[in-house]
């Protein structure tokens, strides 16, 4: 009676388990998917400007030290309500100055000298490739304002007139910004004092920023160089704890410094004094970052404020104040990272190994951490530089996880032995742990003791069996780290119906994996729905861990035995929802495990029962006769 409570209560807990699972995680993750599409395709859609509306500007006052103000602080001004444009309609309505690189497209307007429009050719909304591109800055007066300003703020008490965001400058030169022709743009404020502004553009994702300031007027003046990275309104963020989205930057001896939108809400402002830092904005693969001087003394800011009805985000920089005298000029250099983040561009710090990028190029300090590689970097590096290797060999990252698959199975192939090694002997003394049982019937402390007086006789140690698993939980989280954090596998195709290894598996048993017309997220929604969506790979991955179960003996006690038995179909369950390069992994991993496994146990001289088991699962199990009265 009390085995058939323990099984009861174990089938049970083990439907709580998947219960939750789905609850708790796969359906808000597909409701944030569903909710994220539809918002893509209404910004689609050409929207109408609506009058009197926020507008989600900011001027320097909310960015930068204004006059009368001290140089480490600034006070916000709210603007004047306006009304929202779409976005080509707010580029279209200011002059501007064309971006056209490689990596980069979009446009630099000449009001306020502002980079706030930027698109990255090579990567698009969806997979496929006719989709729209990322678009990462845009202009004030459009839904979502993210841009960069560069400049100069004056000391406190000066009224002197300084260029700011509604200043016109006027182009020189090239009116079209290539690798191969910087622009430049010149103002004068008519008080002596002319400025003007260089940006050149590399290959990739870096803008080189060089202002300079000439004075031919009647006094001495005192100007702070500043940066900013400005962004109206909270983004959609993932919402994922592993992962890092919001403010970051690496600052000096302060180190990393990482604070998620809500924080910085909370926190208002916070300052730091450092030299040799950077600082930005991150999203899951894409970023923007101010990389100054690595000798700069700066004045570093992360802030978070209501400019009108708007939430505004921004990290900034001041840099020691230049007196520019009489007939004299002063410069600053500032550089802007705008871009993806892939990791053979921003870098990778490794021992012996890795990608110099902006980190080695520039000198940079840290600027891999860009990338949230997470607090085991040390496995997820490796992992990543393993994967792009094979990648680069093969030219596809489905293959490159099944060839990291059979690298880190020869990794640990001596200690992975010893553990089948264990269960060979384990399967061997089977028939006297059966004895043991019908020996002492009732007496379960006898029936342990014994046990591992035979344990110790054979030199077996019974916890050998999980050493398998316990060696596959590291490579299986740094395998779906770098699965998900990683812009190289997102919309990394394998074959067939897998065009995402970065996503779940598109199919569903529920709709025979395409063949009739059945959504079941559509019909029944996300909370039922989310059950049906189970793909082929996770069936064959829940196939392959059966079948390796199968492989080992049963569990003497019915509980553990029942547990085992529903374990692959709650795995199946829970990893439908995971990227589906993941789930291959895992189908992979449990097929080199059984062939491994059988292999061991021949050399040990015990059966592999696979087949015996397989057959006698699906046996048809004997009836009970029933006792004849008499």
């Amino acid at each position: 009676m009390t085995d058939n409570r323990n099984t009861i209560l174990a089938v049970i807990l083990s439907g709580l388990v998947l219960i939750a699972w789905q609850y708790f995680y796969n359906v808000p993750q597909m409701e944030k998917q569903r909710v994220e599409a539809q918002k893509q395709a209404e910004l689609q859609k050409p929207t109408q400007a609506a009058p009197g509306a926020a507008p989600g500007t900011s001027t320097p006052g909310s960015a930068t030290p204004q006059a009368g103000t001290t140089p480490s602080s600034g006070t916000p001004v709210t603007p004047v309500a306006s009304a929202l444009l779409p976005r080509d309609a707010a580029i279209a309505a200011t002059p501007r100055i064309k971006i056209d690189s490689p990596k980069i497209s979009g446009s630099i307007s000449l009001r306020g000298a502002r980079i706030d429009d930027v698109a990255l050719n090579q990567y698009r909304e969806t997979v496929d490739p006719k989709s729209p591109a990322i678009v990462l800055f845009s202009p004030s007066q459009t839904a979502s304002p993210y841009y960069a300003e560069f400049g100069w703020v004056p000391a406190a008490g000066s009224q002197i007139r300084l260029p700011d965001q509604n200043t016109m400058w006027t182009q020189e030169g090239s009116n079209v910004l290539s690798p191969s022709s910087p622009v430049v743009l010149k103002h004068d404020n008519g008080e002596g004092l002319t400025f003007k502004r260089t940006i050149a553009i590399d290959e990739r994702y870096l803008f080189t920023v060089k202002d300079e300031v000439s004075n031919i007027g009647s006094t001495p003046v005192t100007l702070y160089p500043f940066a900013l990275i400005s962004r109206h309104g909270a983004p959609e963020v993932s919402g994922y704890y592993i992962l890092h989205e919001g403010l970051i930057g690496y600052l000096g001896e302060k180190g990393l410094q990482e604070y998620p939108y809500k924080s910085i809400d909370d926190a208002k402002q916070v300052e730091f004094n450092v030299t040799n830092g950077w600082l930005g904005i991150t999203d899951k693969y894409w970023a923007s970052a101010l990389l100054p001087d690595t000798t700069a003394k700066l004045k570093a800011r992360f802030s978070s404020n209501l400019v009108g009805k708007t939430r505004t985000y921004q990290t900034d920089y001041l840099q020691d104040p230049q007196t520019i005298p009489i007939g004299g000029t002063g410069s600053s250099n500032a550089r802007l990272f705008a871009g993806a983040k892939e990791a053979g561009v921003v870098g990778i710090n490794f021992p012996l190994v890795g990608l110099g990028g902006y980190n080695k190029q520039l000198g940079l300090n840290h600027f891999d951490l860009l990338i949230d590689w997470g607090w085991f970097y040390f496995i997820t590096k490796p992992m990543f530089l393993a994967l792009d290797w094979f990648f680069h060999m093969f030219g596809n990252f489905g293959i490159a996880i099944l060839l990291v698959t059979v690298l880190v199975k020869l990794i640990f192939f001596p200690l992975a032995n010893k553990s089948y090694a264990s269960m060979a002997k384990m399967k061997s003394v089977q028939p006297q742990l059966q004895a043991l049982k019908e020996r002492f019937p009732d007496d379960k402390v006898k029936q342990q003791q014994e046990m591992m007086e035979i344990y110790k006789k054979e030199k077996i140690n019974p916890v050998a069996g999980c050493l398998p698993v316990l060696l596959q939980i590291p490579v299986f989280f740094s395998l779906y780290k770098v699965l998900f954090v990683t812009i190289e596998m997102r919309h990394a195709p394998f074959y067939g119906w897998i065009k995402d290894l970065s996503a779940p598996d598109p199919t569903t048993i529920f709709n025979l994996f395409g063949l009739i017309p059945f959504d079941p997220l559509a019909v029944f929604g996300p909370h039922i729905g989310a059950y049906l969506m189970l793909g082929i790979w996770p069936i064959v991955m829940g196939i392959t861990m059966w079948v390796q179960m199968k492989l080992n003996p049963a569990p003497p006690d019915p509980t553990q035995k029942m547990i085992f038995d529903w374990m692959p179909l709650i795995f199946t369950f829970m990893l439908a929802s995971f990227p589906a390069g993941l789930v291959i992994y895992w189908a992979w991993n449990n097929l080199l495990s059984v062939i491994q496994q059988s292999y061991i146990m021949r050399k040990n001289g015990v059966k592999v029962e696979l087949f015996d088991n397989l057959r006698a699962t699906f046996a048809k199990k004997p009836e009970a006769k029933a006792e004849s009265k008499t």
